[in-house]
């Protein structure tokens, strides 16, 4: 036998080989409960609940020659196309996202109208089918502000733009003096002008 092994025994006479090096572990202590008495939550402000802050997200600029890592933050994204359109919430990982891709993309914070007037023209159901009733329309655009996914709604995901009228300023520059970047609130008038 090696030396680096110890033959030990067990109760019922079966002997086992075990390493010298492996310690034996000690059973973890149980956890303690938690505290079942909690302070009751401060109630919030009815506007506090109210709204969920979305960016409206548009590529601007194709991924030909771009890196991989770039690619896959855009597919993440769910653009792989000029002129398509996505709503995302706000939150670190998206904040993240967004800046990596910031010379591909245009993003700012939509408002109410804007997303009724999109999802009522470009919202398509599975089968391309058109959400053709307005009030239907306008409930979506509450259930993407109440903090719901598009997905989960049953509207895909991406909405289909056209070129904007008028055109880019710049595809190459930061918003102002290009199309790229952080807008803020302009970013409704260009989905007004894509639409």
């Amino acid at each position: 036998m090696p030396e680096n092994l110890i033959v030990t025994e067990d109760e019922d006479g079966m002997k086992a080989a075990k390493p010298t090096s492996v310690k034996e572990r000690k059973p973890r202590a149980p956890r303690k409960p938690k505290a079942e008495t909690k302070a009751p939550a401060a109630e919030k402000p009815a506007h506090a609940e109210a709204k969920h802050r979305l960016f409206a997200v548009i590529m601007v600029r194709g991924m030909v020659g771009t890196d991989g890592k770039l690619r896959s933050t855009l597919r993440m994204l769910r653009l792989d196309r000029i002129n398509h359109c996505v709503i995302v919430p706000k939150n670190q990982n998206y904040d993240g996202m967004l800046h990596k891709a910031r010379n591909f993309i245009t993003w700012g914070e939509v408002d109410k109208e804007t997303l009724e007037k999109l999802v009522a023209k470009r919202g398509r159901f599975a089968g391309d089918k058109r959400v053709k009733d307005i009030p239907y329309a306008k409930e979506l655009a509450d259930l993407i502000l109440s903090g719901k996914k598009v997905k989960d709604i049953g509207i895909k995901p991406v909405f289909r733009l056209s070129p904007p009228s008028k055109g880019y300023k710049s595809t190459k520059a930061i918003y102002p003096k290009g199309s790229l970047g952080y807008r803020g609130e302009k970013i409704n008038e260009l989905i007004k002008r894509m639409i």
